[in-house]
């Protein structure tokens, strides 16, 4: 098989992949964060540009927030966003910009320090009712830097107890996804480093907490297809951050750096029925340093949506009979033919059927939007980190 079926041009159809607001702002290495013209300089500005992405590839309906980074009136943002074609996502909190925060947030000694990253999350919430978002993201930088410092076992009760309490609050349409992250900023042991901490952390709430799994987010090595496929299959998934790593946590754009990889996740997605599945959202969590924003998200979205294409191609009939027989070779080759079949052709055409550009990178590069706002966003503070 090396055409796209209409049913699953269907399945391309409908799939969304969430924009990161903090993309379109500036940022940098751990030394250095880098400016840019044409920077957004509020949140009503990278919504703007966050549409531009949608606008060209119809991939990218929904952006989420950053709070405090993107606080303003939120009934305001969510009518420029739906005025600019898209909607407010899900929302992030962010308990690691507080000095309060050094020895932890959720899981800190102090109670009234556990309980101001508490009412944060609960200011969150709040958002959430005006925005109308369904999803609180948590991640935590919590842990410790050396043998000794700090009781992990009383840690991971203390943020049971902090997530119990943030749980309770959420409507009945609204749910938690807590991240994890394996090292850093904590060097010695960090609070959530894996899915299965996460994962045991949030069984213990109820149906409403659920994973969220960040592609960049684990020691070299691992088998995160395994980790999609073990999260889908006990109805834990509940979201991706999309991006891709050389080294570390590197928030380079999806793909760039292993597409095989994207590749293989993104079949067991579809494997286990999580593509398009209203529970499981697709979101980007990158960082565009040295690229221009507004292209590295629109390239982001469209490897996604390539290699989508590429596991859609899959011939799972000829997998499972070689998979029952035990033919080894035969089965891997249904694998690679699929990944190997050049999608981009099909896509260009689909796209110009749906009255798109058949290259968005190329149409968005004529489109003079980059220059038009390099001269207009003159003065002011550009959005960055901690902004």
């Amino acid at each position: 098989m090396n055409t796209l079926t209409p049913d699953q041009l269907t399945a391309l159809e409908r799939q969304s992949i969430e924009l990161p607001s903090w993309a379109f702002g500036n940022s940098g290495t751990r030394f250095k964060v880098y400016g840019t013209p044409g920077t957004p300089r509020d949140p009503f500005e990278k919504i703007a540009d966050a549409a531009q992405v949608h606008k060209h590839t119809a991939l990218a309906p929904t952006v989420a927030l950053h709070i405090p980074w993107d606080m303003s009136d939120f009934g305001d943002l969510r009518k420029h966003a739906e005025d600019h074609g898209v909607t407010l996502g899900t929302i992030n909190s962010n308990t690691f910009q507080d000095d309060d925060y050094k020895f932890g947030a959720l899981t800190h000694e102090d109670a009234a320090i556990r309980q101001k990253a508490i009412d944060h999350h609960f200011e969150c919430i709040d958002v959430m009712d005006a925005t109308g978002s369904r999803d609180l993201k948590i991640w935590l930088a919590e842990g410790s830097n050396y043998p000794g410092q700090a009781d992990m076992r009383g840690r991971q009760d203390r943020l049971n107890d902090s997530l119990q309490k943030i749980y309770a609050r959420l409507g009945d349409d609204q749910r938690m996804v807590l991240e994890y992250k394996f090292f850093e900023p904590s060097f010695y042991h960090t609070d959530v480093p894996d899915w299965g901490t996460s994962y045991a952390q949030v069984a213990s709430l109820g149906d409403k907490a659920l994973v969220c799994l960040d592609t960049g987010h684990h020691a070299p090595g691992t088998n995160i297809e395994f980790i999609v496929m073990q999260l889908l299959r006990l109805g834990k998934l509940g979201s991706f951050d999309f991006n891709s790593r050389f080294y570390a946590d590197d928030d380079l754009i999806v793909g760039a750096a292993d597409p095989f990889q994207l590749f293989r996740i993104l079949f067991e997605v579809i494997r286990g029925d999580g593509l398009n599945n209203p529970d499981v959202t697709f979101m980007l969590d990158q960082c565009h340093n040295v690229e221009d924003k507004i292209p590295g998200q629109i390239r982001s979205v469209l490897n996604v949506q390539e290699m989508t294409a590429r596991a859609l191609l899959v011939d799972r009939d000829a997998l499972a009979a070689a998979q029952r027989s035990g033919d080894v070779l035969a089965a891997n080759a249904v694998f690679m033919d699929a990944f190997y079949t050049d999608a981009r052709p099909a896509l260009a055409q689909w796209r110009e059927s749906r009255g798109l550009p058949a290259d968005p990178m190329a149409a968005y590069a004529a489109s003079g939007y980059q220059q038009k706002i390099a001269a207009d966003r003159v003065g002011g503070v550009q959005a960055g980190w901690g902004a």
